[in-house]
C-alpha cells in the first residue's frame, strides 16, 4: 500500500514565501540599524571627542612612545617594597574577603538561610552591592575613613570579594546532595553539625577554587588601589606619571605584568594541589 503525500496548495507556497521574504527583510533592517548604531558610537565617541590636534599627528604620537620606550632602570631597585606590598595587600583583602563572605553566603543560600523573608534578601543585597561598587570607589571610601596607606587598599580589596566568593559559595551550597544533611538532622545533629560534617565536606574544594582564583585576581586589584592613596606599586606608578617620568612608569607595569604572571603560576599549582 503505497502513501502519497499530499500536495502543498498554492496559496500556501506563497504565504510561505511572503514569510521568508519578511523574515530576510526583517533580518537587513536589523543589521542596517546594528551599522548605523555602531557609526553613531564611533564617530560620537571617538572621531568627535578625541583632541586630534593635542596628538599632534604620527610624530607626536611616536614621540610619545619612545619616551615609554626608554625605561628608567634606576628606579627598578624601589620597586621591591611597594611589589611586597601590593603581593600582601592582595593576600591579607583575600583573607578578610573570606570572613566576611562567610556570614552572606549562609544568609544567601536558600536552603540554610535562618529566614527566606529576612536574611535571604539580605544576604542577596549584599552580594549585589560588593559586586556593583568598583574597587577604586571602595579604596576612595576607605581612603576617606582610615587615611592613606595599605589598610584603606585590604579593606577595599576585601569587600571586593566578598561579592564573588560569597555568590559562589552560596550557590554550591544550595546545589549539595541534601542525603547527608538529613541523615544527620535525623540522628539529632544541630545546626553547626549539620554545616561542619553535612555541607563543608561537599562544597570544600569549590571554595578553595574560588578562593584561590579570587587572590589571583585581587593581585590585579591592589596593583592599582595606589592610585587613590592605598599603597602599593600604584602608588609609585601615580608619582611617576606626576613627575612624567615615562620610562619609570613603563618599568612600573612591567613589574605589574611580573607579580601578576608569578600569581598566576602560584595560583595554577595551588588548585592543582589542592582541588
Amino acid at each position: 500500500m503505497s502513501i502519497t503525500a499530499a500536495p502543498v496548495s498554492a496559496h500556501g507556497f506563497d504565504a510561505y514565501l511572503a514569510h521568508k521574504r519578511r523574515r530576510r527583510i526583517n533580518n537587513w533592517l536589523l543589521v542596517a540599524c546594528s551599522v548605523a548604531l555602531l557609526a553613531w558610537c564611533f564617530w560620537d565617541t571617538i572621531m568627535f571627542d578625541t583632541d586630534w590636534q593635542r596628538m599632534g599627528g604620527a610624530l607626536g604620537i611616536g614621540g610619545t612612545l619612545e619616551r615609554f620606550l626608554l625605561i628608567d632602570w634606576s628606579l627598578l631597585p624601589k620597586l621591591l617594597v611597594p611589589a611586597l606590598e601590593t603581593l600582601m595587600m592582595a593576600t591579607l583583602g583575600t583573607i578578610l574577603g573570606c570572613v566576611f563572605s562567610l556570614p552572606v553566603a549562609w544568609f544567601g543560600a536558600a536552603n540554610v538561610t535562618p529566614s527566606k523573608y529576612f536574611f535571604y534578601p539580605l544576604g542577596r543585597f549584599l552580594m549585589v552591592l560588593s559586586r556593583s561598587i568598583h574597587e577604586i570607589i571602595w579604596a576612595l571610601l576607605f581612603v576617606g575613613a582610615v587615611g592613606l596607606g595599605a589598610l584603606p587598599g585590604i579593606l577595599a580589596v576585601a569587600m571586593r570579594s566578598v561579592g564573588f566568593i560569597s555568590k559562589i559559595t552560596a550557590e554550591a551550597i544550595e546545589n549539595i546532595d541534601p542525603k547527608p544533611v538529613e541523615a544527620i538532622r535525623a540522628v539529632g545533629g544541630n545546626q553547626f553539625q549539620v554545616m561542619y560534617y553535612g555541607i563543608v565536606p561537599q562544597i570544600l574544594p569549590v571554595i578553595i577554587g574560588t578562593i584561590i582564583f579570587e587572590w589571583d585576581i585581587n593581585i590585579r586589584r591592589s596593583a592599582i588601589m595606589g592610585l587613590v592613596g592605598a599603597g602599593g606599586l600604584g602608588l609609585v606608578f601615580f608619582r611617576q606619571m606626576a613627575m612624567f617620568n615615562y620610562g619609570g612608569v613603563t618599568l612600573v607595569v612591567l613589574a605589574v605584568l611580573v607579580l601578576i604572571a608569578i600569581g598566576e603560576v602560584i595560583s595554577h599549582y595551588a588548585r592543582k594541589a589542592v582541588i
